[in-house]
């Protein structure tokens, strides 16, 4: 596969190291010249030094024959206009984007990254992954993940087994027996270095880190087996420090919680004052969160 990718800053190296390891056809372009001289140095990828927008640099880099392009440039933008020429003179298959701007993510706007209009296939917002895998944690007391699946009639859970977990030193095929009532399936264990799919005569030790399917509505019940029995209060107070964009979309989510309250403590002002009109039941305060002033004004 032949792949473009706009951008050398942290993402698009990664993008561009794990894309080569595969034997993939990867360029970056970005417009700093000791960006493209480190992913010289270091891949195995061809790099050039030019606006990523700009139409004469992407035909240079062979987007006209490219599969995908991973727009993940510093700036919204420049990102959104490269999927753009991309799409139009060039008729990239794939395109994907990183968008940071939440405003053009607002659900109101959804239509905008149409085909018929700014053709993106994939948009990766990194604080709203940041925000939602956060969320998802809160939602599940005693799980260190949480995948929700088939909107959200099924979860994948991510558990710690610990000294006293009632199922460590078991084999799976006579967790059945002693849990009747427990309806999972066991689908990976992480063992120190190592991770795989255990069989019905494998076992879980202390410490082994567990990932189990189970419906919805019979989670609470599985953790429990597991030894987490957090209890989850009638109402749940968050605190949350920073309003920028992770905290935001955060808070957003917390507000969506059954019987949870959430405040912000942010430190600038003229953010905090933004962020209040977007925000229904969330308290924002303005402040230091080192400050133990604003701790006790907050009833940490």
């Amino acid at each position: 596969m032949k792949v473009v990718i706009c951008g050398a800053g942290q993402v698009g190296f990664s993008i561009a190291r794990y894309l080569s390891a595969e034997g993939n056809d990867v360029t970056v372009i970005d417009q700093s010249p000791d960006l493209i001289g480190k992913v010289n140095e270091s891949l195995d990828v061809q790099a050039i030094v030019g606006h990523a927008s700009h139409p004469d640099v992407l035909e240079s880099a062979g987007v006209s024959d490219a599969d995908m392009i991973i727009a993940v440039t510093f700036a919204d933008e420049v990102n959104m206009v490269a999927c753009q020429i991309a799409h139009s003179i060039f008729n990239v298959p794939t395109k994907i984007a990183r968008i940071r701007q939440q405003s053009y993510l607002e659900p109101m706007w959804a239509d905008l990254f149409s085909r018929d209009h700014m053709p993106i296939d994939v948009i990766i917002s990194p604080e709203l992954e940041v925000a939602r895998a956060i969320s998802r944690r809160l939602a599940v007391p005693g799980a260190f993940d949480m995948i929700p699946l088939a909107d959200d009639r099924v979860r994948v859970i991510g558990v710690r087994c610990g000294k006293d977990c009632p199922v460590i030193n078991t084999t799976l095929r006579q967790l059945t027996g002693l849990f009747p009532d427990l309806n999972i399936s066991i689908v990976g264990i992480v063992r120190g270095e190592d991770a795989f799919v255990p069989h019905s005569a494998d076992q879980m030790f202390a410490g082994d880190e567990v990932y189990f399917v189970a419906d919805t509505q019979h989670v609470a019940r599985a953790l429990a087996t597991f030894g987490h029995e957090e209890r989850q209060e009638a109402s749940r107070r968050i605190t949350i420090i920073g309003g920028g964009n992770i905290g935001l979309n955060l808070a957003r989510y917390v507000e969506e919680m059954e019987n949870v309250t959430g405040r912000i403590i942010e430190h600038d002002n003229d953010r905090a004052r933004r962020i209040v009109p977007t925000l229904h039941d969330t308290h924002v305060t303005h402040g230091d969160a080192l400050d133990t002033v604003i701790f006790e004004e907050t009833n940490i």
